[in-house]
């Protein structure tokens, strides 16, 4: 259920002279329209204990005063990210957000903390349903007009093959000018925002003792203002040793439902574990050998990334705009660019207290009900972590820049709207399979094999409550549905429970990882179409499932100290 226009929800509130809704009317008693949203209130208080607060921990005593002082100018320089963000999302936010916040109706704070959580009045745990209006999210968030379609768009490159590179470029938004479609930089578009968060950078470059932590700061806040992110994002690749870790930037296109091309800014502050990261530093250097080992043709694989790849275990103290919507990062592996990521690899960035707060409050409750007796009590906390850190190694390998009947291209473009989707599958998929790499390899103990087979099962159930609509969810009843149709899961009718056949599981990943790779590989949109058609819906023993998680949160509202 959702609430049928914001008129009607504010005056259910005692708030008056919005007209954000067009054409709606009152009713003079306002009776029925009064009982409707009072219902539709109790919906979204639903919704929103979905998400379990959390005051998140990171010790920032561990900071001298120099690095507070820096840390502080970070901290700005996120806050104004997260509004770009804001903006990214819906063209409306900011009116809509002003109105709710202009309000004083007994229910009013909990529609502006629902709208907080989801940066819109759109619902990201039911597919972007509106709970505020009638209107529908558009496809491409506010990157494009909002009656621009997908057959416009690609009509206007046929028409005009010189716009096609700005088009679809990552870093512009698309606008419509005097009738003529317009590709606009962000550094242009979003100017005195960027103008503001590169002078906070700039101000931390000065105050940092770290030189690379200062190269990398002051190339960001270039880019900010000439569009180009290269250099960089090659800075942020070399960043030493040094406990304030950051990432800012634009960076993951699922925002842009339309074509998957658009970056939406997000910003992450954080304070590194250099214990933790050292004893994983270890798994980059099996990289190459894990491509080599892809279950796919060696022309398939790709052997020019760079094998640098470093990993950091960090707490985060405050995180902003795109990674902050909705359901939390875990960890992410960046940057997307496959320049960088052919001249350097990628950077693997694990969030432990974000990792640490999910698995006790979300994943442990959801084992313990899907999964067949016995098995939760298999599951722990370094599978969890594990096939965490192997899933964002794994974005790192396989193919990504393509040669396509003479053409130049990426895998990303090729897939479109689908890309998000099946990337996440390949490297929720590989998660697992390289796992059981390093366990042939004497990197890791033989029972992390069946205990990843296992855990990854229960964590199928948490990702998937995020909605098939979402790149994760979408990835993850994929991956469930032909796991079940090969063997490799099983499901109990008797106890409506799920579980693991470890006989033919790591066949079944093999299997599943030779399809979804050879799909990227031939840049195979059709094939691609018609894999999420057979795998990537619901079927009745996961919605009955999921239906006896109701009592059990979806995912963490985190709060942190440096929220204010």
């Amino acid at each position: 259920m959702r609430i049928p226009t914001l008129q009607l929800v504010l005056l259910f509130i005692s708030l008056a002279g919005l007209a954000i809704a067009a054409g709606c009317s009152t009713p003079q008693d306002g009776t029925e329209d009064g009982a409707d949203a009072a219902a539709t209130t109790d919906h979204v208080r639903q919704q929103l204990a979905k998400y379990a607060r959390h005051e998140m921990s990171c010790n920032l005593d561990r900071l001298d005063e120099n690095q507070r002082a820096v840390l502080d100018e970070l901290v700005a320089a996120a806050k104004v990210i997260d509004g770009i963000f804001f903006t990214q999302v819906y063209s409306r936010n900011p009116e809509i957000r002003d109105e709710l916040e202009a309000g004083s109706g007994p229910d009013n704070e909990v529609l502006l903390n629902f709208f907080r959580i989801n940066y819109g009045p759109f619902d990201r745990l039911e597919e972007d349903a509106p709970f505020i209006g009638e209107a529908a999210k558009p496809k491409g968030a506010n990157f494009y007009p909002e009656d621009m379609t997908k057959e416009e768009f690609e009509a206007w490159i046929t028409e005009h093959p010189g716009d096609r590179e700005a088009f679809e470029n990552t870093f512009t938004v698309i606008r419509r000018e005097d009738g003529a479609l317009k590709a606009i930089p962000y550094s242009e578009y979003y100017r005195l925002d960027l103008e503001r968060a590169a002078a906070h950078l700039r101000r931390a470059a000065e105050l940092t003792g770290n030189d690379s932590l200062r190269a990398f700061l002051n190339s960001r806040a270039d880019a900010f203002l000439s569009n180009d992110y290269y250099q960089s994002d090659m800075d942020w690749m070399d960043i030493g040793d040094n406990l304030i870790d950051v990432t800012i930037g634009p960076y993951e296109v699922y925002e842009d439902n339309l074509f998957n091309y658009k970056a939406a800014f997000e910003a992450f502050i954080c304070l590194r574990d250099p214990v933790e990261s050292a004893r994983l530093e270890s798994i980059k250097g099996h990289l190459p050998a894990m491509e080599r080992n892809l279950p796919i043709p060696d022309e398939y694989k790709n052997f020019n990334r760079g094998t640098e790849s470093p990993i950091s275990v960090v707490d985060v103290a405050i995180s902003a705009g795109d990674t902050r919507a909705g359901v939390q990062t875990l960890a992410f592996n960046l940057p997307n660019d496959e320049r960088v990521r052919e001249a350097k690899g990628s950077k693997k960035v694990m969030l432990k207290n974000v990792l640490r707060a999910k698995y006790e409050k979300i994943y442990i409750p959801i084992a313990r009900v899907v999964l067949e007796e016995g098995l939760a009590e298999q599951t722990d906390f370094e599978a969890f972590f594990n096939h965490t850190l192997l899933h964002e190694v794994s974005h790192g390998l396989g193919p990504g820049n393509l040669v396509l009947d003479g053409r130049e291209t990426t895998v990303a473009k090729e897939l479109k709207e689908l890309y998000s989707g099946m990337e996440e599958a390949k490297a929720d998929t590989l998660g697992v399979y390289n796992i059981q790499y390093l366990v042939d390899q004497g990197e890791l103990a033989p029972e992390r094999a069946e205990k990843a087979y296992v855990t990854f099962l229960g964590g199928i159930f948490r990702s998937i409550r995020f909605g098939v609509g979402a790149a994760h969810g979408k990835a993850n009843i994929m991956i469930l549905n032909y796991l079940l149709e090969h063997g490799g899961y099983v499901y109990d009718d008797a106890t409506g429970r799920f579980g693991v056949n470890q006989a033919t599981v790591a066949d079944g990943f093999e299997k599943l990882a030779t399809v979804l790779l050879t799909l990227q590989a031939e840049g195979d949109y059709e094939g691609a179409t018609a894999f999420i058609e057979k795998y990537g819906t619901v079927p009745p023993t996961v919605e009955q499932a999921l239906a006896r998680l109701d009592d059990v949160p979806v995912d963490i509202d985190p709060h942190y100290e440096l929220d204010e």
